[in-house]
């Protein structure tokens, strides 16, 4: 049995009883946790990303398998140097996570993809199912120099399905500060921040284990004020196919709108929010008006 499918039989009832534990716990102190029908569309979600990401298998590993074989560093790092060798990979699967969950709330036509995952006005378990469902498509790419250091695809994939085990339990409410580790790790008040609509927290925290590439790179936000979860405009629908392409429909609207070449490759290239006459804002832009930063 593969490492993978060893997780994936672990993940399975871990979930499952993480989320019956939560769902209780908010009936016993009776807050609204969670919905039926959002939960309902957030595993509807998780399942079609699984598909899709199963059916783009062959080309992610064949890609990251290329450029594998044609690696800077040819010695197998895993077998001369197997715990260097993970803590490498381990990191460098993170940065480069971070710069795709960057790029997905800064380009727009990326965004379309990954708002599917913070669609919710609820924050619980299940929303850490809610995929971004056709981000297998790309994803691969940003792990390319992770390869070129000598790393195979399988290796690089089993990284990141364990840090996104990692992330399951940064989608609750239920978990308060947690002093020093908030320093080095996401934790889920750091993600708590990132799926909020308030003004102050839109495109922050974008880490998946480590904080301090945010910190670095400025996205960090600690959390202050309540978060309001959700879209700042929400999709008010639990319609399936409606909540995977909503943002799709919204692109396809702005680029028949009149105007040159270039503005159309701004509405699907620039961050979400940005119009030609100033009609819509982006977050940076709702930061200036509102005095923040």
């Amino acid at each position: 049995m593969s490492r993978s499918e060893i997780l994936v039989l672990i993940s399975i009832p871990v979930y499952t009883a993480f989320i019956a534990w939560e769902a209780w716990l908010g009936y016993k102190q009776r807050k609204a946790l969670y919905d039926l029908k959002d939960s309902a569309i957030s595993l509807w979600l998780g399942i079609a990303g699984f598909v899709i990401d199963l059916a783009m298998g062959v080309i992610t590993f064949g890609v990251l398998n290329w450029c594998n074989k044609h690696a800077i560093y040819k010695p197998d790092l895993l077998t001369y140097y197997p715990v260097a060798a993970w803590i490498i990979v381990f990191i460098g699967q993170d940065f480069c996570f971070y710069w795709l969950h960057r790029s997905e709330h800064y380009s727009r036509i990326l965004w379309a993809v990954h708002s599917n995952h913070h669609s919710s006005e609820k924050y619980n378990f299940t929303v850490a199912l809610r995929s971004s469902v056709l981000q297998p498509m790309y994803r691969f790419l940003f792990y390319i120099p992770i390869a070129f250091l000598g790393f195979d695809g399988l290796t690089i994939m089993f990284m990141y399905a364990v840090n996104q085990f990692y992330q399951f339990f940064l989608h609750t409410e239920t978990i308060g500060k947690l002093g020093w580790y908030e320093k080095i790790f996401v934790t889920p008040s750091h993600h708590r921040v990132h799926h909020a609509s308030n003004v102050q927290y839109l495109d922050k925290n974008m880490g998946q284990v480590l904080i301090i590439w945010d910190k670095i790179f400025g996205t960090f936000k600690e959390e202050t004020d309540a978060p309001i979860y959700g879209l700042t405009t929400n999709l008010k629908t639990y319609h399936p196919t409606k909540v995977i392409f909503k943002e799709w429909n919204k692109i396809f609207f702005d680029l028949k709108k009149k105007g040159p070449l270039k503005q159309k490759f701004n509405y699907l290239l620039k961050p979400p929010g940005w119009s030609h006459d100033g009609s819509t804002k982006t977050s940076a832009e709702l930061r200036k008006e509102a005095g923040i930063e």
